[in-house]
C-alpha cells in the first residue's frame, strides 16, 4: 500500500526514493475511472499544453501525451521520475514541487492527481504558482478528500493490516496512524518484508474542507466548480471525495 510521502518540497533526501515502492506504486495505483476523468477533461478542452503536477510515475502523464500536445510532468521525487523515464515518451520531465513552475500564462490544463494537493502545506502558494503557469480561461483539476469523511479514522493496523505477494517478495502491511491535528493527519505505512525487516515510510496529509479550498481557490483567481466524484455526482457534506474543477480567471 504505497502512499505518497513528500510534495511539500525539493528535499536533499529523496522523498520517495526506495525504488521497491516505486516498483509497486502502478500496481497499486492503476488507470482507473480518475485517469479517464482527465483525458476526457483534456480533451474536452483540446488541451495543447498540459502541466502534471506529483506526476508520480507517469501513468497518466504519458497517456496525456497525444500527438501536438506539449505535456510537463512535474515530481519532487528523482527516483519517481528516473522510473517514468524509462518508458519512451514526448514529455518532459521535471523534479521539483510547484516552485519550479515557470509563470508562462499558457498552460491549457494542469492536473493534480492521486491527492497530490493534500501533500502540499502551503496550499495558497501552490495554486499561486498554478495561476502563473495557465492562460486566462485555463483549467485546474484535482481531487481531495472530505475532512466530513474521517478517513484517517479506520488508519490503524487492527483495520489495514494484509498480507500480499508482489513482484518484489511476499509483503506484509499496515498503517499506523500518529496524529491528528488542524487537519493535519500523520501516519506511519509498514511494509514488513519474510526476512523481517520492516519499512516504515513517514506520511503527512493535509485534509482541508471544501470552504477552505474554495476560498483559496477563488483568493488565486479561480472560478470553482465541485462535484463528490469522477461522474460528476452532486457534492453533499458526506461525500467522501471532492473533485475540483477550477477556472482561471
Amino acid at each position: 500500500m504505497p502512499h505518497r510521502p513528500g510534495l511539500s518540497s525539493v528535499r536533499a533526501v529523496d522523498p520517495y526514493g526506495d525504488e521497491k515502492l516505486v516498483e509497486l506504486y502502478d500496481l497499486d495505483n492503476p488507470d482507473g475511472d480518475d485517469h479517464a476523468y482527465f483525458r476526457a477533461l483534456a480533451d474536452s478542452l483540446d488541451a495543447r499544453k498540459i502541466l502534471d503536477l506529483g506526476c508520480g510515475t507517469g501513468l497518466l502523464t504519458r497517456s496525456l501525451a497525444t500527438p501536438g500536445r506539449e505535456v510537463i510532468g512535474i515530481d519532487p521525487s528523482p527516483t519517481m521520475l528516473n522510473y517514468a523515464r524509462r518508458t519512451p515518451s514526448s514529455v518532459t520531465w521535471l523534479t521539483g514541487d510547484a516552485t519550479v513552475i515557470p509563470p508562462t500564462a499558457d498552460v491549457d490544463l494542469v492536473v493534480c492527481t492521486g491527492n497530490t494537493i493534500m501533500h502540499i502545506p502551503d496550499l495558497p502558494a501552490a495554486l499561486t504558482a498554478l495561476a502563473g503557469a495557465l492562460r486566462d480561461g485555463g483549467v485546474l483539476a484535482f481531487e481531495s478528500r472530505n475532512p466530513a469523511a474521517r478517513a484517517w479514522e479506520s488508519w490503524t493496523r487492527e483495520a489495514t493490516y494484509g498480507e500480499r505477494d508482489t513482484p518484489i517478495g511476499h509483503l506484509t502491511e499496515w498503517l499506523d496512524l500518529i496524529e491528528v491535528a488542524n487537519g493535519r493527519v500523520v501516519f506511519d505505512a509498514h511494509n514488513q518484508y519474510d526476512d523481517g525487516r520492516d519499512d516504515v515510510y513517514r506520511n503527512e496529509l493535509y485534509f482541508r474542507s471544501l470552504a477552505e479550498i474554495s476560498d483559496a481557490l477563488d483568493a488565486a483567481g479561480f472560478a470553482v466548480q465541485v462535484t463528490a466524484g469522477w461522474q460528476g455526482e452532486p457534492f453533499s457534506v458526506d461525500s467522501r471525495l471532492m473533485v475540483f474543477r477550477a477556472e482561471k480567471g
